[in-house]
């Protein structure tokens, strides 16, 4: 689409456009951007539309043809544990991403959760509005764009949202009950899988394999499942504005359709989709702890006329709510030569700067540096 194009939908008056009206208007129907496809529109409103510089900016940017790092886990238990360490520590440290495979999940627990969120999201509107909420001490809550009264355009995604302890399950009857058993499987498999990672993380950064798991990495978590409507203006508008994750880790379940992009090397690179393959990259926490040994990089997702997209991700948010801790670059990892870069942190600090900006402010990382 020319962005000439983009530049006429989106001139018009003040008087014209009330944005705060518009967005509380599609609040207000609590069914989602899948509420507008339903519908029928042919035009995206304009609260999704992009401002034309940010169009030609994001959307016209030259993608390459890498790949980001996959690494096969069989073996981390034996003879492999070395060189997995290794080809962690080198994704890590330049891409901030990788995709892992043969990591103990078995695809049917990939597939039936991928296939719930697609039954919670196409069910009954009525159904989906028992769990709609803005409220953040919900465990289970279900909403279009978290950001979407601050932001500045809104995207083109609904999200069920899961919160809790590691440790802990949720009463079942919190869950919805169309996806209940396959994301309460999917949530004792990632989380173990979770564990795992930090351990190798802890290797590759010459600490001991249970450094991150005992300062409470992995203690808490949040598990954003993601359901992308097909866009009939992809070009205009996003399934996710760039945007690092203020956590430490992040395992992303996607589907086939594709979609997410990191920017590497000052390019926005495709991630491609691995039957069986889970997408892992590192947060912001887990840059500041390693004193930017790991990298917290940016990612997108595209929207697109094929769909719907749906993508789960399981954010390890440290110690936040049970006990708050602070946390700031590991004292192993500095010295006189290689001084903290950042100070000490509350996530809870940081969720609550997050929460109160736009996704695309991003400047977590910045305000944390000494």
């Amino acid at each position: 689409m020319d962005i000439s194009d983009a530049s006429r939908t989106t001139t018009q008056t003040v008087t014209d456009y009330d944005r705060a009206k518009e967005v509380q208007a599609f609040d207000d129907t609590k069914a989602g951007v899948k509420g507008l496809v339903d519908a029928g529109i042919v035009n995206i409103p304009r609260i999704f539309i992009r401002p034309p510089e940010k169009l030609v900016e994001e959307l016209t940017s030259h993608q390459t043809n890498s790949q980001v790092p996959v690494i096969d886990l069989d073996g981390v238990r034996g003879n492999k544990l070395e060189e997995i360490v290794d080809q962690v520590r080198a994704a890590a440290e330049t891409w901030g991403f990788f995709q892992v495979v043969n990591h103990g999940i078995p695809l049917n627990v990939l597939e039936e959760i991928i296939e719930g969120i697609r039954k919670f999201n196409e069910q009954d509107v009525e159904l989906k509005k028992e769990f709609y909420t803005r409220d953040r001490a919900r465990n289970v809550r279900f909403n279009s764009n978290f950001d979407l009264h601050y932001s500045w355009t809104a995207n083109w995604r609904d999200t069920l949202t899961i919160s809790a302890l590691a440790s802990t399950d949720l009463d079942p009857n919190e869950y919805p009950e169309v996806c209940r058993d396959a994301v309460r499987e999917y949530i004792k498999n990632v989380t173990k899988l979770g564990e795992t990672l930090f351990e190798l993380l802890s290797l590759a950064l010459g600490l001991k394999a249970e450094h991150l798991q005992e300062i409470g990495c992995p203690k808490e978590y949040t598990l954003p499942c993601h359901y992308y409507p097909s866009c009939p203006q992809p070009d205009l508008t996003l399934g996710a504005t760039g945007h690092s994750d203020p956590s430490f880790l992040t395992i992303l379940l996607q589907d086939q359709i594709g979609g997410l992009q990191v920017f590497h090397d000052n390019q926005w690179v495709g991630v491609q989709p691995i039957v069986g393959g889970l997408v892992v990259n590192i947060g912001d926490f887990l840059q500041v702890v390693s004193n930017d040994k790991f990298k917290s990089v940016n990612h997108r997702v595209v929207a697109g006329h094929v769909g719907p997209r749906v993508s789960v991700a399981c954010f390890f948010m440290g110690h936040n709510a049970e006990i708050p801790k602070s946390y700031g670059p590991i004292k192993e990892l500095t010295s006189e030569e290689n001084p903290p870069i950042y100070r000490d942190f509350l996530p809870s600090e940081c969720f609550s700067k997050r929460f109160s900006m736009a996704v695309d402010d991003n400047s977590l990382l910045h305000q944390l540096k000494l």
